[in-house]
């Protein structure tokens, strides 16, 4: 009996655009074992999602079309099947029974106007013919083996009235409903917090345990990868570049792509003064017939991250130097508290207290990291900080002066000092705007330049200091890239020449490479700006790396605020201790 599962052999996956047709996928081949799990990795893309939608006979045609190649799938009967030679009838008895997909976007691929309960008992009746009450225990056991809270609860709740991490289980019982031999799960953690993540990854170990099931886990984090994958994939512009048992590509890596992957995440052990970047392992280039040369820059990764090894001497006479000033910033008792509860009368009856009672300072030039899950109210006290969330009492003192005392006209000239960077940059950004127009709005508003030309210039030089290009000025938010994207957010808010930057989630949502990118740009704009920044992510190991001190934030409140270095080493508080445990740090 053979033990492959499945075999892709020549694929090659195209998409008609109006430039030309696009090859996402070129040429590539690898087989899934009975029982094991296989990692693809590599940035948006890569072709890593498109491999996986063709093995579910998913891509859309037009503008897709699978141009060559074979999937076999081995059944029971231990037969190959092609599944590229089937209608989509018959695709849809292998989908569901033989096969199932977790989407990165639960949020997307659940139904808004359907209880989430309701959309997996659909599953189950179209694939296992149950009756609706045999079908509703069946969701109920799988919601309680994805360890929902109150299944009950879920099954009659809406997606939009769970958590992020609870719509991810949903959709992962789904998946499961009908015993599937082969779970394909696509970036189903990219969102999360590492807690959350942690759990996320442990539960669909368990359960591929217990179903006998093969994985295909997708993902642009070789860390994560490690953490449940028994081979990895390593794809780059189409192609597998790089394949092998995790522990060997982990401490071997061949590929210069690979090795860029593995060298841009933020080293937990020591401090950086930069992250390595992919353009410091390869250089490519188009030959005369157009086609790409991948030239080779550095051979080790540890050598290129002891080449940007931070001096913790030098560090520690910054930290002196900078809390020796007067603060920038003084929050004192600050409390948000949203309403959740009214009576007959309209009063309100009960809260939930997202900032309660919290106090800190930030200095001139110093990043104070705001680390927390979702839900602690970090994201509230950043908006608060700026004025998007009316506080009920507290103080929040700007160079001694309380924002939340000033009129409208004090607190717009006010937000020329203070700016936010958003997590979501193309959902901040007006997709009928360009983006030459979108960083020039503020700059008008507020009359930093005179004249159209005069700010047009200006507005250009905005875009070559965050690395793009004065041919994009004219271009729409949707021809750009994730990265790019966020590029354009941060131009825009140093548009009004801030002194101090919120930046609230504004790299969760990106590849670990593009990550980098922003990640250096920020701390390269701080030192040439003088830029005080409080920092926002759930993402500790980032939060490390560009902080000087580190606020952790629990349910409204903070439980603990250090030197960065020495909360990561020494964490006092056990909610922090246990953020830190769940950060995915590969082999």
């Amino acid at each position: 009996m053979s033990d492959k599962l499945l075999e892709v052999k020549n694929l090659v996956v195209e998409f008609a655009t109006d430039t030309g047709t696009v090859c996402a996928v070129n040429k590539i081949d690898f087989s899934v074992f009975r029982g094991e799990t296989i990692g693809i990795v590599g940035e948006s893309g890569s072709g890593k999602s498109v491999t996986s939608l063709s093995v579910m006979g998913l891509i859309q045609q037009p503008p897709g079309r699978i141009a060559d190649g074979s999937i076999e799938y081995y059944g029971e009967d231990n037969r190959p099947i092609n599944l590229l030679s089937l209608s989509e009838k018959e695709m849809n008895q292998y989908r569901g029974n033989e096969m199932a997909m977790i989407f990165q976007e639960p949020m997307t691929s659940l139904n808004p106007v359907f209880t989430c309960g309701n959309q997996v008992l659909e599953a189950i009746q179209l694939h296992l013919k149950l009756d609706k009450q045999a079908a509703k225990a069946r969701v109920l056991e799988l919601f309680e083996r994805v360890q929902l809270p109150d299944p009950e609860r879920i099954y009659s709740s809406y997606p939009h009235e769970i958590s992020g991490g609870q719509k991810q289980r949903v959709m992962i019982a789904m998946a499961m409903s009908c015993n599937p031999r082969l779970l394909i799960a696509d970036e189903p953690t990219t969102a999360l917090d590492v807690t959350v993540q942690k759990a996320i990854l442990k539960l669909m170990a368990d359960l591929k345990k217990d179903l006998d099931a093969s994985v295909v886990f997708i993902s642009h984090d070789l860390a994560v990868i490690a953490e449940i994958a028994d081979r990895v994939l390593v794809m780059y512009k189409g192609k597998i570049v790089e394949q092998g048992k995790v522990a060997d590509i982990f401490n071997n890596p061949q590929h210069p792509y690979t090795k860029g992957l593995l060298a841009c995440r933020p080293p937990l052990a020591y401090r950086v003064e930069r992250l390595p970047v992919i353009g410091d392992f390869m250089k490519v280039e188009k030959d005369g017939t157009g086609n790409s040369i991948i030239t080779e820059v550095s051979t080790s990764v540890a050598e290129k991250l002891s080449a940007v090894k931070a001096d913790p001497t030098k560090r520690a006479t910054r930290l002196e130097n900078l809390y020796k000033q007067t603060p920038l910033l003084e929050v004192k008792n600050l409390n948000t508290w949203f309403s959740t509860k009214k009576n007959f009368f309209g009063k309100t009856t009960d809260w939930v207290k997202a900032v309660n009672d919290v106090s800190f300072s930030v200095y001139p030039g110093e990043t104070l990291g705001l680390v927390g899950e979702s839900g602690c109210g970090k994201t509230t006290l950043g908006r608060s900080i700026i004025g998007l969330n009316k506080p009920q009492s507290g103080e929040i003192l700007y160079n001694g002066k309380d924002l939340l005392k000033m009129n409208a006209a004090e607190l717009q000239a006010m937000r020329q000092e203070i700016q936010i960077v958003f997590q979501d940059p193309y959902g901040s950004l007006n997709p009928r705007m360009t983006i030459g127009a979108a960083i020039l709005e503020p700059v008008s508003v507020h009359r930093i330049v005179s004249g159209k030309q005069a700010q047009k210039d200006y507005v250009i030089d905005l875009m070559e200091t965050v690395s793009l290009k004065a041919e994009h000025f004219d271009r729409y938010p949707h021809e750009f890239s994730g990265g790019q994207r966020q590029r354009v957010g941060i131009a825009r808010a140093l548009a009004l020449n801030p002194k101090f930057l919120i930046c609230d989630e504004s790299v969760s949502a990106l590849d670990v490479s593009v990550q980098a990118q922003v990640l250096n740009l920020l701390l390269k704009l701080q030192k040439q700006r003088s830029l005080t920044y409080i920092f926002i992510s759930h993402d500790l190991s980032v939060v490390k790396f560009m902080s000087d001190r580190m606020m952790v934030m629990n349910a409204g409140r903070i439980e603990e605020l250090d030197d960065a270095d020495k909360i990561y080493s020494n964490p006092k508080a056990a909610y922090t201790k246990r953020l830190i445990d769940a950060i995915p740090v590969g082999l």
